[in-house]
């Protein structure tokens, strides 16, 4: 028989979104997290590599391989958003240090062992900047080839940006690696070629209050009320472990939505993208030509998409272009209950 698992693996700048993201791979049914590599991105990648291992603790799954790559960028310096994410990258949450270690294999090689011994069957999920997947397509040309599949968040499509008027945050830290990793795409097989979440699809996962408070109730948890009218910074109280850090990692970015005018809600831009890698999030796309301006001071990490075959070049994206909320976020509040009655 076939192995039926989503065998997946994670490259991530852990941040709120991925941090939920990864809460709820972890408790997917029928899922692989083979293994996490991490770049720098809402935060530094040392810290991002203390956050997934100490949320690795929390949802019972220590062991899970976790590698450092590239520290910074392809070419430009690296920018962090500590204001958007908090200090450690995980809003108010505070975790025990963890217990694992940060592998000592670079990011690079976790990638290039795990399609070379396991062609078509890795789907690739990268969530934050695209450094250590250029990098690893740089040492690897065949990777695209030897991945099941792809899933990107990043971008914007017709959609203003959310770091400049055109640029969204993951394709804004490293345009160059974008830019190389869309090259790379090019001509795939369809099934192949990499699903793009980007903005004008994730920031309609907007996560309010109410669906926390729906995690907790599902758990069997006391009430978790997120007030708008409490103080900001105000923790949680709950007892059990995994709704306090979703709380606690939550409110901070809600705050931070509420800081710009976007009301007090958080968007769950990984969330969505790990749902298009398990399979459990419908989606509709488009064939697209994707390119990454990196010359302009002005449009520096905007994301073009070619679907009319203007370039006369082959399609190297699949970009989504439509989904639902509403399933999203049934399927947050059933997977990470059980999480959170398993390991609260």
């Amino acid at each position: 028989m076939g192995d039926a698992r989503r065998r997946l693996l994670l490259d991530v700048d852990t941040g709120i979104d991925d941090a939920v993201a990864l809460m709820y791979l972890l408790a997917t049914p029928g899922v692989s997290v083979e293994a996490i590599t991490c770049t720098a991105g809402n935060v530094g990648a040392r810290q991002v590599a203390l956050n997934n291992l100490a949320l690795l603790d929390l949802c019972g799954h220590a062991g899970v391989e976790v590698a450092i790559g590239s520290e910074v960028p392809l070419q430009v310096p690296l920018v962090t958003t500590e204001e958007t994410h908090g200090d450690q990258g995980i809003g108010y949450a505070e975790l025990p240090p963890p217990r694992g270690h940060i592998s000592t294999r670079h990011a690079v090689d976790v990638w290039l062992e795990a399609v070379r011994c396991h062609p078509g069957q890795i789907t690739g999920v990268v969530t934050g900047p695209l450094t250590n997947l250029a990098l690893a397509i740089r040492a690897e040309p065949q990777l695209p080839q030897l991945l099941k599949g792809l899933v990107i968040m990043g971008g914007s499509f017709n959609y203003p940006g959310n770091t400049t008027p055109v640029a969204e945050w993951n394709t804004h830290v490293d345009p160059h690696a974008a830019r190389e990793v869309y090259a790379a795409c090019e001509g795939l097989p369809f099934e192949k070629l990499p699903v793009v979440c980007a903005l004008e699809t994730t920031e309609r996962i907007e996560c309010t209050p109410a669906h926390v408070d729906a995690v907790a109730r599902a758990a069997g948890a006391e009430p978790e009320v997120l007030d708008p009218g409490e103080r900001d910074g105000t923790r949680s109280r709950s007892s059990n472990a995994v709704v306090a850090c979703l709380s606690d990692a939550l409110r901070f970015y809600m705050e931070f939505h509420r800081s710009y005018d976007q009301g007090y809600i958080a968007h769950l831009h990984d969330l969505f993208a790990a749902m298009v890698a398990t399979g459990e999030a419908t989606f509709d796309e488009r064939l697209a030509t994707v390119d990454v301006e990196t010359g302009s001071p002005l449009t520096i990490g905007q994301t073009v998409a070619d679907v009319a075959g203007m370039w006369k070049r082959q399609p190297n994206a699949r970009i989504v272009s439509g989904n639902h909320p509403e399933e999203v976020f049934a399927l947050m509040v059933r997977r990470l209950a059980d999480l959170a009655r398993m390991h609260g």
